[in-house]
């Protein structure tokens, strides 16, 4: 049964009238702080007292800092190339490396176009046999050098056949001499995944060419390497099964044989920088991912406690690794130049992590009210009084909102996830290349693999800064387009991103629980119902309730009031969570079972997933809300007549985490926002 017919239309707590209007016209109409485990905003963090003859920001070790500053100020290109190398070659899988390092971030969109168009030229230029010798392109200037190491293993990682030459502080490209060799031995994309191998430089590693029945041609390759690249690996001819290939293994670096000193074990010692970011209209990881190219670091070096909306003002805490205090107070104005502001500066002694904060502070301007029935403007003000105060005693249904389920208009991750739980790679890889509307390069892509089947046309069309599709499509051109192929291609995403599509079904279901819950069963609790149990039984469920803490409702409980609704917890689902004892709990198995998963394990081997579930609270409540009626007059008419007056509601309020603005606005407004 397909899943659409499944869902349940979502429910409302109160029974107010709502009223209609539109948000975020503007950035400024959508303001989000995050709200630190000490309940404070970071926006307005307080740090330390410092005495006066040590910088704010420099708390105790200033005068490391400041040594290990002068340090890094003198290396040499070459060496911060090395360090931005051994950074990447510590990933587990390409998906970070490719993401971290977007080239239509470190160059601009003009640039990086340009580079295409040069990438394809030469590319047509050698299928035609013509001399491709002295042609070149300028990058453009960077003076930065951790910038430029950034730029040179970008182009190098994305585009194998290019080699980059620094001038000064200019960067130009030119087709690599060696590859140009080496691809009329082995295959093209053989070749590509070569010479990533070598610049990755992780000493011990391995490389297997594809096998080769030909001794005369193995010694061919044997020479070129030897003579290319013999100083950095050894090759050697192996035997399996009636075939013959060549592995190549990257030499180890030589053991220094000097005792460590005081001073070597001091710079092992973490730098770790905490700070404030606001973003406009940008991204969460599309801001880390800038922040990362400008610093010549991985996008995994900074934490964070959550992802914060992108068209909104935003506030959030994040801390860096390997970054002075000094280095990040150099790239402010750099960062002001793409919509971020750096602010309360300082040094940690560790990284955040994901969910470690009490909540986020909304400031929202709802522009254009209007009653679903016209009405005077002092029966609207006691209409949106009271919708207020209903959501401030009573809460609203805790959904789950839009932005969990992906971005997608043709195909929700949801529905991915569902395909991955049943454990059909094939499909849940066709759902993920589903093309959207639109005659864009990636959406080509899309179609054509899903026309063709052709991983490596289809690779060539996509464009280099879709770092997951192209490495779904480069694993697909090496391993077929079959039920391993397709695992093999899910594999090489990284942990992160595999994982998300199994949340997001669980959280639909989570949904269409919720509301079968409250259309089926009183307002209140029930026998067999979850709820969790604190020292205070008037506390609301957190996100973080684990099973020790919930509790099944007896029938003497419920004939007692002994609990709350706001107690009322709903499982998402898993293999480490209890399921309601009502008719709730067999919903959830009839439910599983329409899908195909009645005997789902919730783990995925193969993809080195698992989902233990955890539980959600029915209802969220906002906190501090407080709200203000205005008029506003529009600024653009043709009519010689007076302007119209529109009313717009200032609301403020927080919620904790995992809570979302506009479901809250929702029940507010009875509509969707």
């Amino acid at each position: 049964m397909e899943m659409e017919s499944q869902c349940l239309s979502p429910c409302f707590v109160s029974d107010h009238e709502g009223f209609s209007g539109s948000i975020k016209n503007s950035t400024r109409d959508f303001i989000v702080i995050e709200i630190d485990l000490h309940g404070q905003r970071v926006n307005s963090l307080t740090l330390p007292q410092q005495t006066p003859e040590q910088p704010a920001a420099e708390v105790q070790q200033s005068s490391s800092k400041e040594e290990e500053n002068k340090r890094a100020d003198i290396r040499t290109e070459k060496a911060v190339l090395q360090e931005v190398t051994a950074e990447l070659s510590s990933l587990n899988g390409e998906g970070d490396l490719t993401e971290g390092f977007d080239l239509n971030v470190l160059l601009g969109s003009s640039v990086y176009e340009a580079l295409e168009n040069f990438s394809s030229k030469l590319v047509g230029c050698r299928e035609e046999q013509k001399m491709t010798e002295g042609l070149e392109m300028s990058l453009g200037t960077f003076p930065d050098k951790h910038q430029r190491a950034s730029v040179h293993r970008a182009v190098r990682h994305s585009y194998p056949h290019l080699m980059t030459i620094t001038n000064q502080a200019e960067i130009r490209v030119r087709e690599d001499p060696d590859f140009r060799e080496l691809s009329k031995l082995v295959p093209e994309e053989e070749a590509e995944d070569f010479f990533r191998f070598i610049d990755a430089k992780v000493p011990g590693s391995a490389f297997t060419f594809s096998p080769d029945d030909s001794k005369s041609h193995r010694t061919s390759v044997h020479h070129f390497l030897s003579r290319r690249f013999g100083k950095l690996v050894e090759t050697k001819s192996f035997s399996e099964q009636d075939r013959t290939a060549i592995t190549v293994r990257l030499r180890e670096r030589g053991k220094q044989g000097k005792k460590r000193t005081a001073a070597d074990c001091e710079e092992q010692v973490e730098t770790y920088t905490g700070f404030t970011l606001k973003k406009e209209n940008l991204e969460t990881l599309e801001a880390i991912s800038y922040m990362a190219a400008v610093f010549g670091v991985l996008p995994s070096d900074f934490s964070y406690a959550g992802i914060k909306d992108k068209r909104a003002i935003t506030y959030q805490s994040m801390v860096v690794k390997k970054i002075s205090t000094k280095r990040l107070q150099e790239k402010l104005s750099e960062f002001e130049r793409r919509g971020m502001q750096v602010s309360n500066i300082h040094s940690v002694s560790e990284p955040l992590r994901l969910g470690r904060l009490k909540g986020n502070h909304f400031d929202l301007v709802i522009r254009d009210l209007k009653n679903y029935e016209k009405c005077s403007s002092l029966e609207l003000e006691e209409l949106v009084k009271k919708a207020v105060e209903n959501v401030k005693t009573h809460g609203f249904v805790n959904y789950y909102g839009p932005q969990r389920f992906g971005n997608s208009q043709s195909v929700q991750a949801d529905r991915v996830g569902l395909a991955l739980l049943k454990e059909d790679m094939v499909t849940a890889l066709k759902l993920f290349l589903s093309p959207e509307e639109g005659d864009d390069l990636q959406n080509k892509a899309k179609r054509h693999f899903l026309h063709t089947g052709n991983a490596k046309e289809s690779l060539a069309l996509m464009p280099a800064y879709k770092a997951r599709e192209r490495l779904m499509l480069r694993a697909l051109h090496r391993y077929g387009s079959d039920q391993e192929g397709c695992g093999r291609a899910w594999i090489s995403l990284p942990h992160g991103m595999r994982v998300f599509y199994l949340h997001a079904y669980c959280s639909r279901l989570w949904n269409e629980a919720a509301s079968y819950r409250l259309n089926t069963l009183p307002h209140r609790p029930v026998q067999g119902d979850l709820v969790w149990t604190s020292s205070r039984q008037d506390e609301p469920a957190t996100e973080e309730s684990d099973t020790a803490q919930v509790h099944i409702i007896t029938s003497a409980e419920e004939k007692d009031n002994v609990f709350s609704l706001k107690q009322v917890v709903l499982p998402m689902p898993g293999n480490t969570v209890k399921y309601p004892e009502n008719v709730l709990g067999k919903w959830y198995q009839d439910r599983l079972s329409q899908d195909g998963l009645g005997s789902c394990r919730f783990r995925i081997t193969s993809l080195k997933l698992n989902v233990p579930g955890c539980y959600r609270p029915l209802l969220a409540y906002p906190h501090n809300i407080t709200y203000s009626l205005q008029t506003t007059e529009e600024e653009s008419f043709t009519e010689p007549s007076p302007p119209p007056s529109t009313t717009a509601l200032k609301l403020s309020f927080d919620l904790d985490s995992s809570c979302y603005a506009t479901v809250c606005l929702r029940e507010i407004m009875k509509c969707d926002p």
